[in-house]
């Protein structure tokens, strides 16, 4: 007879299997990416910027394994110097934007009042910018490129991070080891190195993966508006709007880079996903 003491078990089972799975697959997914990319900075089929116009728009598997571009570019040397690009660029901005906005979240929960208030106007402020815009305006200033991509996703992302570690560190701050601490007059700078930041750590590292996959989306989007890395560097964004022309000649042009980016994006959501799952106790109990 099944009941639900029998079938709750089995549930939590399946449930935690699936958890640890999506973990491994995220994982395997990004690992995999990351030796691509690091590959490309050693070795190619062939140089990227090489053309060989007699050799164009050749089709997987007949002039290289993935065929050429309209301008007889090898497409799997563009695609593995276009992971390292995409990477690097998403990498260095999440980085910057963490940084940046955990620090002001942990002192906007330590010093409350009007510093607060004033932080979560910005956020909102910054909010209302899409990223796409902001490196649109970076852009007029300080030119296209690698640096003006990495701003604008870092600026995005800077208020995404301060709202999560100000969340968290507020919870912390009530939590009874704060209290004890402020009760043995410790200073909040202390308190807040000591027992707020450890305690949402893993909260902003599940923060930081997830945000990856939307960082990898903006820098495709940002190439494919010629704000990104300047060519003849290769990335997928830009792969995708120069293979608009001919997509019922060559559709491998624009199918090839739009999974490359799919499948970073599903990865780094599948890693996150699964971190949350392993860090937070709450879920690991279930």
């Amino acid at each position: 007879m099944i009941t639900v003491e029998t079938v709750a078990p089995a549930l939590s089972r399946r449930s935690r299997a699936l958890r640890r799975a999506k973990l491994i697959v995220g994982a395997t997914i990004i690992l995999a990416l990351i030796g691509v990319a690091v590959l490309s900075l050693f070795w190619t089929p062939v140089p990227p910027a090489k053309m060989q116009i007699i050799h164009k728009l050749q089709p997987p598997f007949t002039f290289g394994l993935l065929g050429t571009d309209q301008l007889g570019h090898d497409v799997l040397s563009m695609l593995l110097v276009g992971c390292w690009n995409s990477l690097s660029i998403s990498v260095s901005a999440v980085a910057i934007g963490s940084t940046i906005g955990t620090v002001i979240g942990i002192t906007a929960a330590a010093l409350r009042g009007l510093f607060e208030s004033l932080v979560m106007r910005a956020c909102d402020v910054i909010f209302a910018l899409p990223p796409i815009l902001s490196a649109m305006i970076l852009g007029a200033f300080l030119g296209t490129g690698r640096f003006t991509a990495v701003i604008a996703i870092a600026v995005f992302m800077v208020p995404v991070f301060a709202r999560v570690a100000l969340g968290s560190a507020l919870q912390a701050w009530s939590r009874d080891y704060v209290l004890a601490a402020r009760a043995l007059g410790n200073t909040r700078l202390s308190i807040t190195k000591r027992h707020v930041l450890p305690n949402i750590i893993s909260g902003i590292i599940v923060q930081a993966t997830i945000q990856l996959g939307l960082a990898i989306l903006t820098e495709a989007g940002l190439s494919f508006l010629g704000l990104g890395v300047p060519p003849p560097a290769p990335t997928w964004g830009r792969m995708l709007a120069d293979a608009q022309t001919y997509l019922g000649l060559a559709p491998w042009l624009a199918i090839l880079p739009g999974l490359a980016i799919a499948l970073s994006v599903l990865g780094f959501n599948m890693l996150g996903d699964g971190l949350r799952d392993f860090l937070d106790p709450r879920e690991a109990n279930r």
